[in-house]
Order: C-alpha cells, then sequence, then structure tokens
C-alpha cells in the first residue's frame, strides 16, 4: 500500500521545508499534487504555531533527506484537535505524548519507533516555599492549580496518583499553561500546581524561588513518534532510521533537541504499557 493517504478532511502542507503555515485556526496550503512515497506528519501542538515551525520543518527536511520518502506536516490548532485526528488514525507518522500513544495504540494500532532515550516523564507538585505543607497529605480539600486536564505529567498521574495512591481530595483548577499554574501558587490563589521538571526549570528565578516541590510521581517513557501500521515497514524503518542517523551529527542533536529529544532511541509499544496501570482513563477528559 503506498504510503499517501488522500481524502482524510485535513488540509496538508508539503514538503515539510519549505511551507509549515500554521495561524490561529490553523491555514494549512492547499491544492497540492499528490506523490507517491508521501507520508503525513501529525504534530501535538504542545508549543505556539510558529515555535513548532522552527523546530520541526528543518528536522522533517533532513528526514526527508535521509529516509527518501516526502513527509507533509497536517497542522492541528488544539491538543483536543490533535487528540480527535490521532484516534481518527489521519496520520502517518505521529509525534505525541505517552498517553496518546496507549490510546492510538488501542484505537488505530500505532507502533512507537522513535523516543527519547535520556529522559523520563513525571509530574512534580509544588507549593510555595514558605507554605506550611510538608506532605501530600496537607493538601487534602485544598484547590490545585493545572496547565489542561490531559497534560499527561503535570495533570493526569498527579491527579491519578492523589486519588488512587494517596486519598487527598481536591477541587482542580485548569489555567491553560504551566507558567499560569506555578503563579497561581505564588499568588496564593491555589494551594498548589502540577508541572513537569523540565517547566517548572525554565520559570524566571524570581517564580523558582518562591516555590518547591512537594511530591514527584512515578517516571514514564517520554513523547513518542508513532507510525500508523498502513505505512510499509520498509518506510517506517526508513524514517526510524533518518532520526537515528540525524541524532548521531553535532547539527542533528541540536536540532534534536529543541523538540525536547536529547537521545534519539528506537522505541516499542511495550515501552509505554506502565501507563495502563496508573488508572489514568477516569480522569482523561475525552472530547
Amino acid at each position: 500500500m503506498t504510503g499517501h493517504r488522500k481524502g482524510h478532511g485535513m488540509k496538508r502542507i508539503a514538503p515539510a521545508f519549505l511551507r509549515f503555515a500554521l495561524v490561529a485556526g490553523i491555514v494549512l496550503a492547499s491544492n497540492l499534487t499528490a506523490r507517491a512515497e508521501t507520508y503525513t506528519f501529525g504534530i501535538v501542538p504542545q508549543f505556539e504555531a510558529r515555535k513548532l515551525a522552527r523546530i520541526w520543518a528543518p528536522i522533517l527536511n533532513e528526514v526527508e533527506r535521509r529516509s527518501g520518502h516526502q513527509i507533509e506536516i497536517i497542522g492541528t490548532s488544539t491538543i483536543p484537535e490533535f487528540e480527535a485526528a490521532l484516534i481518527e488514525g489521519k496520520f502517518d507518522f505521529a509525534y505525541m505524548n505517552p498517553y496518546h500513544a496507549i490510546r492510538a495504540n488501542e484505537a488505530q494500532d500505532y507502533q512507537p519507533i522513535i523516543r527519547d532515550g535520556a529522559r523520563e516523564l513525571y509530574g512534580i507538585l509544588v507549593v510555595r516555599d514558605d507554605s506550611p505543607y510538608t506532605d501530600v497529605q496537607d493538601i487534602d480539600g485544598q484547590k490545585i492549580a493545572f496547565p489542561a486536564p490531559n497534560a499527561l505529567g503535570a495533570s493526569l498521574m498527579i491527579r491519578a496518583d492523589l486519588t488512587n495512591s494517596h486519598g487527598v481530595d481536591f477541587t482542580p483548577a485548569y489555567v491553560t499553561t504551566h507558567g499560569s499554574a506555578y503563579l497561581n501558587v505564588i499568588l496564593k490563589q491555589v494551594a498548589a500546581a502540577g508541572g513537569v521538571m523540565g517547566t517548572f526549570r525554565s520559570q524566571p528565578i524570581e517564580i523558582s524561588e518562591q516555590l518547591r516541590v512537594l511530591y514527584k510521581t512515578s517516571r514514564v517513557a517520554p513523547h513518542p513518534i508513532a507510525a500508523h501500521p498502513r505505512v510499509p515497514q520498509e518506510a517506517r524503518t526508513a524514517v526510524q532510521n533518518a532520526f537515528l542517523s540525524l541524532w548521531q551529527t553535532g547539527y542533528g542533536r541540536e536540532m534534536l533537541e529543541q523538540v525536547p529529544i536529547l537521545e534519539a532511541a528506537p522505541a516499542s509499544i511495550s515501552d509505554y504499557q506502565e501507563l495502563k496501570s496508573m488508572g489514568l482513563e477516569k480522569f482523561f477528559h475525552k472530547n
């Protein structure tokens, strides 16, 4: 079966390094001539559109060159839109969060092929540095800020741990971004906030010095790139090898670190099976 899947009902841009038209509402190039051996690539919109373009366009340009296959990026403006398209199988390849990998595998048999082999993902719960809280039990009955309901480390894993492992009752407040969650703690609008260590460390010093980490979740494999089963094995292997060989170069490592992928490594669905035992399904907000 050839790679290009026309008629998914989504607009396309191609090739990746020439066009990445993502603006408010996502306007993508159309009326493109279909080419054989072309595959679509979806990206979870964890950053704003222009930042995604800066990060991914040069990477996929290299993947095209190294794999011999053309890549067309499919833009989605929100995470819920991306999740819906993923579950419907509208991407040939996609970069997703670990829980997306489980859901996409169950719905469409997507198979992870690449992940970061140098990091693990985990959630953190932060409180004001001058607060009296020393244990998660101390925040029972309090209000906690989270960036979004389905943010894996910063929300899903923390809410599941507090409820299932610690029996802590709390009122969630979804405040859109990690930065807003941390700021709500400082302003005493909430008792605590969910986040991940990467965003916590990236906060300005005047923010981070007023906070401390109260709790850390267990660790899981980070975001994978996965392939839909309609993609032939030859193409999956070629794209996987393209990422692996790109990481072997100095400039490739610099590009992949922006994703972030600090060490490109092969991935499989077995890397994410632990998530199934965490009881995350009842905390996931379906679109």
